[in-house]
């Protein structure tokens, strides 16, 4: 699942999330907010947030996410390395930090192989 507040980077994900064997999207989302209610419904395992978002940021998104629901793995994106980058991501309950220019088929791979389970299970 996707959550980043544009939606030609949710294009590009589910693109990449397409063309990579052995995962599929499930579902975007627009909002902090609204991947709290679509979380329940598209049952994703892996959740790519943007870090900066209107409203609720993808930090307090990926706290929020992470305490309702700690068996996803949530992979904090974004253009630029934040500051503290590994404080906020392990203070967010988020598995690890991706910069989207580096998002493609391998580091999803990659991702998954290190913080989630083989793809398809």
């Amino acid at each position: 699942m996707t959550v980043d507040d544009q939606e030609v980077f949710r294009k590009v994900a589910r693109e990449v999330v397409e063309a990579t064997p052995g995962f599929e999207p499930v579902g975007e989302a627009a909002s902090g907010q609204e991947a709290m209610e679509l979380v329940d419904a598209a049952r994703p395992q892996l959740v790519l947030v943007d870090v900066r978002m209107p409203g609720m940021d993808g930090v307090e998104t990926a706290r929020r996410l992470s305490a309702a629901h700690p068996e996803l793995v949530i992979v904090l994106i974004s253009l630029e390395d934040p500051p503290g980058a590994a404080g906020t991501t392990a203070e967010s309950g988020a598995a690890t930090f991706a910069r989207k220019q580096d998002f493609g088929p391998a580091l999803l791979r990659d991702l998954w192989a290190a913080h989630g389970a083989a793809p398809g299970a």
